[in-house]
């Protein structure tokens, strides 16, 4: 088992900071000691959750899609506590739609924050990174392993980051520096309840039987990414049974694809029923309160 590596006194950098996984970790991690560099979209929320962090906890307006946003609030954190000793990659959006129907903005976003925006809050923390010779979690998922249908997106940009993560585990061991990728399941976060709340997606997740389609709590994904940084694992997994997928990814990849064309054709069915009425834009758009503060500022930008 990997020794563990206290984080007090360690500086943070989280993506994605302003609620759900992001700011459940900055919060845990300050209350050990950890000084936090929250970076998101949601002035308001960051600083809440800044505010919950204490004295040692500092927020930053910044979409990880934009070079020159990112690369300023990883700049400012440096500035404000002297160097980053972990980096964690969380930011992401996620929505539903066939290859078909989904509205390619839609589609192409998700790809955008949840892969170019890793790279991106990736490359502009790495020297930091490698001048304490940290950590690098790349928060990925279930959906990494597992291909379901109605989340070609989603599914594409965590296997991205997670092959990302693995070329740069490689690359920077020499320096060392470890990284590490978190692949969860259905957590209970905003972006999971919005996707339930979509009618149009027909109650698809309750009809998967066993522990495949249960929820984890967020505490027990936040217990994991704190003890996967002060153990600086190579893989974090909530729930567990996940380990055994990753190791099993082929014959498990079959068994999905089998389950999940039972329920392809009613679901899609009604999704285009309601693209039909709303229009693909309103139907496919990101998902939860995370997925409408990254739309606000797209908007905006």
């Amino acid at each position: 088992m990997a020794s563990r590596r206290p984080i007090s006194g360690q500086v943070v950098l989280v993506t994605g900071a302003a609620r759900g996984i992001g700011a459940g970790a900055a919060r845990a991690l300050a209350a050990r000691g950890a000084k936090v560099a929250l970076v998101g979209l949601e002035p308001e929320e960051l600083a809440k959750v800044a505010a919950e962090c204490g004295p040692d906890a500092a927020w930053f307006e910044a979409d990880v899609t934009d070079p020159e946003a990112i690369n300023a609030a990883v700049e400012a954190a440096v500035e404000r506590f002297g160097g980053i000793d972990v980096v964690i990659a969380n930011a992401g959006i996620a929505t539903g739609g066939t290859v078909r129907s989904i509205d390619p903005a839609a589609w192409e976003r998700v790809v955008e924050v949840n892969l170019f925006g890793s790279w991106r809050t990736v490359r502009a923390a790495l020297p930091h990174v490698i001048a304490r010779r940290g950590y690098v979690l790349q928060i990925a998922s279930f959906a990494a392993v597992a291909h379901a249908p109605f989340m070609s997106a989603y599914s594409a940009s965590k296997a991205g980051v997670e092959a990302f993560a693995n070329s740069l585990r490689t690359e920077v061991a020499r320096h060392g520096v470890d990284v590490g990728v978190a692949y969860f399941s259905w957590i209970d976060t905003d972006m999971v309840r919005g996707a339930d709340e979509r009618s149009e997606f027909g109650g698809m997740r309750k009809k998967i039987a066993g522990p495949l389609g249960k929820t984890s709590t967020l505490e027990q994904c936040i217990d994991g990414v704190v003890d996967g940084i002060e153990r600086r694992r190579r893989w974090i997994t909530v729930p567990g049974w996940v380990r055994a997928a990753i190791l099993l990814r082929g014959p498990f990849a079959v068994i999905a694809d089998r389950a999940g064309r039972r329920e392809v054709p009613e679901v899609e069915d009604r999704m285009l029923a309601a693209i039909e009425r709303e229009g693909a834009a309103a139907v496919t758009a990101p998902v939860g309160a995370g997925g409408a503060a990254d739309s606000k500022a797209k908007r905006s930008s």
